[in-house]
């Protein structure tokens, strides 16, 4: 059985249908063409398709398609602002933090999670705050140092606004 979704997604108002069994992942995938959210196993234990629901983290492979029905999804795609990359994604690019891509959109909306939450975490905060995100292709570290950098940069730049004000 097919069911009709009207969801906002990345800020946009977006309808798409989707069977009533099916994933967010998958409906976001299949349905709504965003394809940085990806499987890395099916249940919940990698991080790989984290999304952010009505502002909650969570593995969107653990959620149903028809559970976005008046929901604000936020994605790896909404991060960046057109051409001009999210400071996380600058990050994680200067600081190598990435290898073959299958983790990184996870890890980075769970970095943006956590430096909303908390915008001067301790690397101890920021090692708990990914926890629930799996690579298996680097080591942690350079991922911690990048959302590190990442939060300076955006604290440093929203001081800039404040004294401007």
């Amino acid at each position: 059985m097919s069911v009709l979704v009207n969801s906002t997604i990345n800020g946009d108002p977006i309808q798409f249908s989707c069977e009533a069994d099916e994933t967010l992942m998958d409906a976001l995938r299949d349905r709504v063409g965003l394809k940085g959210v990806k499987e890395g196993c099916g249940t919940g234990d990698c991080g790989a398709c984290s999304i952010r629901l009505d502002g909650a983290l969570v593995c969107s492979c653990l959620v149903l398609g028809a559970e976005a029905q008046g929901r604000t999804v936020d994605t790896v795609e909404g991060m960046s602002d057109g051409a001009k990359l999210h400071v996380l994604q600058e990050k994680f690019l200067e600081h190598a933090a990435l290898q073959c891509g299958i983790c990184t959109p996870g890890f980075l909306v769970a970095a943006q999670a956590l430096l909303e939450k908390n915008p001067t975490p301790t690397e101890e905060e920021i090692r708990y705050g990914l926890a629930g995100n799996l690579c298996r292709c680097t080591g942690y570290d350079k991922i911690v140092r990048a959302v590190q950098d990442a939060a300076k940069t955006m604290n440093r730049k929203a001081k800039k606004k404040v004294s401007k004000s």
